[in-house]
C-alpha cells in the first residue's frame, strides 16, 4: 500500500515516514507542496498525508488542485493549527479527514486505515477503458468481448498498472507488488511479463493500452 507523505519538516517528515515504513507501507516523500501535487497526480497511491503549511504550494491550493482533476485519492491533512475554522476550511478544500499536531502514531494510524476502507467500499470492482475491462474482485479480464486468460503473476502486474489509475508505475514498484521482493534482481522479469500481457491485452487491438515510458517504468492508458 502506497502512501504520500507531503511535509516540510524533515524531522517529521522522518518521523512519519518511519513510522509507516515500519507499519508496512510503501512511503514516498515529498517536502514542498508542488512537488507533492506532481507526485500525487500520477496516481496509484491508497492515500495521502499532508500539512497545511508547505513552501511553493500549501496544502489547501494543493487538495483543492487534486480535486479539480478529479483525483479521489483519500487525504489525512495536518497541522498544529487545531482550532475549528481551520478544520472547516481543510474539509471544505476536499480533506477527508484532519488530524491536529502534535498527535500520537497509533491515531494518525487508525484514521488512515479508517480512510483507507471507506474508499475501498466505494471503488468500482470492474474498471473498464475503452473495450477493455478487468474485475478487480475476480481478475477476469475481457477485451472486446472476448474472454482473455492471465496466469496469476500477469494478474498481478495488471492490477498493478490499473491501481495506478494512469500514472506511471516504475520497475522496482512492479517488482515489489508483483513479486514482493525489495530490491531489483537484475533480470529482464519485469519486461518479459509486460511483453507477456501485452501480447494478450494489446494483440489485434486498437488502440494499445500498455505504455512503455523511457527510463521511468510503465503505464495503462489509452495514448491522446
Amino acid at each position: 500500500m502506497r502512501i504520500l507523505i507531503i511535509e516540510d519538516d524533515r524531522k517529521t517528515a522522518a518521523l512519519l515516514s518511519s513510522t509507516l515504513t515500519q507499519e508496512g507501507f510503501d512511503v514516498v516523500l515529498e517536502v514542498d507542496g508542488e512537488a507533492g501535487l506532481k507526485e500525487a497526480l500520477k496516481g496509484g497511491f491508497e492515500a495521502l498525508v499532508l500539512d497545511i503549511m508547505l513552501p511553493k504550494l500549501d496544502g489547501l491550493s494543493l487538495i483543492r488542485a487534486l480535486r479539480a482533476k478529479g483525483d479521489r485519492t483519500p487525504v489525512l491533512m495536518l497541522s498544529a493549527r487545531g482550532e475549528v475554522q481551520q478544520r472547516v476550511d481543510g474539509l471544505d478544500a476536499g480533506a477527508d479527514d484532519y488530524l491536529p499536531k502534535p498527535y500520537a502514531a497509533s491515531e494518525l494510524l487508525a484514521r488512515l486505515r479508517s480512510l483507507m476502507r471507506r474508499n475501498t467500499h466505494v471503488k468500482p470492482t470492474v474498471i473498464t477503458i475503452a473495450d477493455f475491462a478487468f474485475d478487480m474482485a475476480t481478475r477476469e479480464a475481457r477485451r472486446g468481448g472476448r474472454r482473455i486468460d492471465l496466469s496469476s503473476r500477469e494478474s498481478l502486474l495488471l492490477e498493478c498498472l490499473l491501481r495506478a489509475e494512469g500514472g506511471v508505475v516504475s520497475r522496482r514498484d512492479i517488482i515489489r507488488a508483483v513479486w514482493e521482493y525489495d530490491f531489483d534482481p537484475g533480470t529482464n522479469l519485469v519486461e518479459v511479463y509486460i511483453r507477456r500481457l501485452r501480447d494478450k491485452l494489446d494483440r489485434d487491438s486498437v488502440p494499445a493500452l500498455i505504455q512503455t515510458v523511457r527510463g521511468l517504468g510503465y503505464a495503462l492508458h489509452i495514448q491522446p
